[in-house]
Parts: structure tokens; C-alpha cells; sequence
């Protein structure tokens, strides 16, 4: 009997030790909180981020990013990687062109331009900039309802540092349980 209960102990020590592993290297679980990402995630979906991914490669325009807000660490955010360090990157009444190609962007949701928020210019226009080298250019996928890149003060670019991880599952709702797509 005692020597169940020690090989009983041992693998709930051996699992709880394998779940603190994975959770703190591996995945995150995060909610998203707002409608910067609006169409393609919602307010309150779960989502799971891989966080082993930024350790082998840099992050690739596309991918959806979590990452520390470089003004207040404490906060995470969730956009999409536009831009790559050394990327030239440009805004010109809201069309994006990186390397002097207009990217296309299914993926973007604008909402009437009667709204006031929208009246600031840095959402519109950004000026060409190299992307420097170890940080991304990121926007939200709800162009003019998202503190992203385009707000140097803000945002800014992001320090490859500052990444959590890449958007690898949502979890809930449950109806879109699945790749994000």
C-alpha cells in the first residue's frame, strides 16, 4: 500500500511538474479584450499562444502576435505582424505598402468614416520608415478602432523581445473552436 501511494505521488508530481513546464514555455491562454482585431477575432474569444515558435525563427508578416505593450508591460495586446525588421513600411490614405507593394489585406474591417475617432490622422497616413532591426510593425485588423504601431508613442515598433507568442488556437468561442483564420 505504501509503495502505491509513493508511485501515486510521484506521477502527480511528475504531471504537475510537466504542466508547470508547458504553461510557462509553451502555451498561454489569453482573452482578447476589445474589437482591435474585429473581424477576425471578437471580444472575449480565448485563444491559445505558442510560445516556443520566437525562440527558432523571427515573426513573419501574417502572424498574429501576442505581445507586452512597450509603453506598459503589464498590458498584452493582440495584432497582426505587418512589417519585419528592414521592412520599409507605409501608410498612404489607409492603403499599406511594404517594400513599396500595396499588400493585400482581406482581412481588414473599416467602419464608417463618420465616427470622430477616426479623424486622427496617424490612423490614415504613416510616414515610410525602415522597420529597425529586432522589432515588427503591427496593426489591428479593425483599422480604425486599434492602438497599434501606427502610435509611436503608444506602441511604436515592437521589440521582438517584448513577444509572447503566436496565435496557435481559439478555444472559445466554441462554435469557432479552431485555426484562426
Amino acid at each position: 500500500m505504501v509503495k502505491q501511494l509513493r508511485e501515486l505521488g510521484k506521477s502527480l508530481l511528475a504531471a504537475i511538474v510537466a504542466a508547470t513546464i508547458v504553461i510557462l514555455f509553451v502555451f498561454e491562454t489569453v482573452s482578447v479584450d476589445g474589437t482591435s482585431m474585429y473581424r477576425t477575432l471578437h471580444n472575449n474569444d480565448r485563444l491559445i499562444v505558442e510560445k516556443v515558435t520566437y525562440r527558432f525563427r523571427k515573426p513573419v508578416r501574417g502572424d498574429i502576435v501576442v505581445f507586452k505593450c512597450p509603453s506598459d508591460t503589464s498590458k498584452k495586446f493582440i495584432k497582426r505582424v505587418i512589417a519585419v525588421g528592414g521592412d520599409k513600411i507605409k501608410i498612404d490614405n489607409d492603403k499599406v505598402y511594404v517594400n513599396d507593394r500595396l499588400i493585400d489585406e482581406p482581412y481588414t474591417y473599416y467602419i464608417k468614416p463618420t465616427d470622430n475617432i477616426i479623424e486622427d490622422d496617424r490612423i490614415h497616413n504613416f510616414k515610410e520608415t525602415t522597420v529597425p532591426s529586432g522589432t515588427i510593425f503591427v496593426l489591428g485588423d479593425n483599422r480604425y478602432d486599434s492602438l497599434d504601431s501606427r502610435f509611436k508613442d503608444e506602441v511604436g515598433f515592437v521589440s521582438d523581445k517584448l513577444i509572447i507568442g503566436k496565435e496557435f488556437l481559439r478555444v472559445y468561442p466554441f462554435n469557432k473552436f479552431g485555426k484562426v483564420r
